[in-house]
């Protein structure tokens, strides 16, 4: 029997275990896999880490923000697409995102916006 290909994998750093629940719970049923970690320190100390897929970072997190923890995964050389999930952002934040790349989506995360981005990074990563 041939086996499943495998499913594309969301790396969700989210320190808000009700918010983790939901949007691993909402992804898996769009047939992604989600790892899930707490803070930007557990996701860093985890190898290996995949070559594709998707970062989803939240903003707000302990010990280092998003935009910190992308940094330094871009430092590491971890190319991943990523998407910052926060609510209200300022404008600077705003300006530091694009500048950075990265796509900002909105919490809360009422609507398929969040599922979109994420099928639009994994396809212009399986685009290049």
């Amino acid at each position: 029997m041939a086996e499943a290909p495998d499913r594309p994998s969301i790396l969700l750093v989210e320190d808000d275990p009700a918010v983790v629940n939901a949007l691993k719970f909402s992804l898996e049923l769009e047939g992604f896999e989600v790892r899930a970690y707490a803070d930007g320190e557990t996701l860093l100390a985890s190898t290996p880490l995949p070559t594709s897929g998707c970062l989803v970072l939240d903003y707000n997190l302990p010990g280092m923000d998003g935009l910190n923890l992308l940094e330094r995964l871009r430092a590491s050389n971890v190319d991943l697409p990523a998407i910052l999930i926060t609510t209200n952002p300022r404008r600077a934040l705003r300006m530091q995102a694009a500048l950075a790349g990265v796509e900002i989506v909105e919490k809360p995360l009422l609507t398929d916006a969040l599922r979109d981005s994420v099928r639009c990074a994994l396809g212009a990563e399986a685009a290049v």
